[in-house]
């Protein structure tokens, strides 16, 4: 009995030794990469490209992949799918990171700040990583190298979606995320989960928030066109105004928010950013032109919402006498993160952060084209700090705006965090 109560403990102790053997090899290798994973960042910085124009960022990827021995797929114009087949069978799942910039000004002053220029709708503007994808795809290049050194101890397939255009492929192209959909990014082979991160310039470093369900808004651009009858300013009974009509518009649309959408199900909001109008102060115009963005947390109240637009639209029209023509352009729909995937994957995080680091975050009427992978195969985005430590939140300079700024001293813990999904995901088929 005692021999073989001693072997039992054996074979648990090895079972554990197993299980918990990749990582702690993860966490050293993770680590080791610190220096790499800022010289990747900072170089990516430095040298800045806009969405469906990333041509050297994708050949620096590419260089990288290639030199670890993972197979190079280019597509969506400026794209990159990386493969990694293990030394086991498994199943697929993929890795994403968005590559591209904005055409923003850089304020803040670092040794690798952009200075880059480029020409973005007609015009030469400045250009900069104002939201982090930089970030992104050093993190995902230094999981490459991590994954591609323990690849005989991988189940499965890895698939590395390094995506262009998220911030928006120019107006007359395709891009982002649909476009590497449709042309085979979740195919051959067939991808069964798809995991993303995002660094977040107001959460302190080596922290994780998540959230399950939906997490970030779709995003719908609208413009209404109303179309009046030209006058005199001074007789404006003898014309229809679209200006007035214009504003009556705005006025109602508020209404779906406040009094039509049911907010304890999800936020709505609807905003006109751009209303244009009128050549002279003493003319009444024939045409007014309203552009906004609207932002829902459900599916279903995404829909609702087009429909009322419309409605409201049409009947403020009608009621004046004037026509109207609505168009609405899905940009994303909502990034939603599957229950079932975030409980079974929550402990990959807490084991690449600490469980005292890893919180439930909020939603966010902020948007993501990752959403598109995510109607595709159940998906999971999370967000991972890049706020110095000690800093005030408050005070922390937004996205997409000159003075942000990210501390990249702690990006091993993205790296670690998804070299664990990949193998705790695999262990749990």
């Amino acid at each position: 009995m005692r021999i073989s109560a001693f072997l039992l403990f054996l074979i648990i102790g090895i079972s554990a030794k197993a299980q918990t053997g990749y990582e702690t090899t993860i966490d050293a290798k993770a680590k080791a990469l610190s220096a790499k994973l800022i010289e990747w960042r900072r170089h990516i910085h430095q040298h800045p490209e806009l969405g469906n124009r990333e041509f050297k960022t994708q050949e620096y990827i590419a260089a990288h992949l290639t030199k670890l021995g993972i197979e190079v797929q280019k597509m969506a114009k400026t794209g990159i799918v990386g493969i990694l087949k293990g030394g086991k069978p498994g199943p697929v799942i993929a890795l994403r990171a968005d590559i591209d910039a904005l055409p923003v000004k850089e304020r803040v002053d670092v040794p690798y700040k952009s200075t880059i220029t480029a020409e973005y709708l007609g015009n030469t503007v400045p250009v900069m990583h104002a939201c982090g994808h930089d970030t992104h795809t050093s993190i995902l290049m230094g999981t490459a190298e991590v994954l591609a050194s323990m690849k005989k101890d991988i189940a499965g397939t890895v698939k590395f979606f390094f995506q262009p255009a998220e911030e928006g492929p120019p107006a007359d192209e395709e891009g982002g995320a649909p476009l590497m959909i449709k042309e085979g990014a979740m195919d051959n082979p067939k991808v069964e989960a798809v995991f993303g991160l995002h660094i977040s310039s107001g959460l302190e470093i080596g922290q994780i928030k998540y959230i399950s369900g939906s997490m970030m808004a779709s995003s719908d651009w609208f413009t209404i066109k109303v179309k009046g009858k030209q006058t005199h300013g001074s007789t404006p009974w003898t014309g229809i105004d679209p200006i007035v009509v214009g504003t009556q518009i705005i006025n109602n649309l508020q209404t779906i928010v406040s009094r039509q959408e049911d907010l304890t199900i999800a936020p709505v909001v609807i905003t006109v950013g751009k209303f244009h109008s009128g050549v002279r102060a003493n003319i009444i115009p024939e045409e007014a032109e309203l552009e906004g963005t609207i932002r829902t947390l459900d599916s279903k109240m995404q829909k609702d919402v087009h429909a009322k637009i419309k409605q409201v639209a049409q009947n403020v029209a009608e009621a004046w006498g004037a026509q109207v023509d609505v168009h609405i352009d899905t940009k994303t729909l909502v990034t939603y993160n599957d229950p079932v995937l975030v409980k079974n994957m929550l402990p990959s995080l807490e084991k690449a952060a600490g469980k005292e680091n890893v919180s439930m975050g909020r939603w966010t009427t902020g948007a993501e084209d990752f959403s598109f992978f995510g109607e595709r195969a159940p998906s999971f985005f999370f967000n991972l700090g890049g706020m110095p430590k000690g800093t005030d939140p408050s005070k922390a300079a937004p996205h997409h705006t000159p003075d942000f700024y990210i501390d990249d001293s702690m990006l091993d813990v993205g790296v670690k965090a998804f070299c664990n999904i990949v193998f705790d995901y695999a262990k749990g088929k």
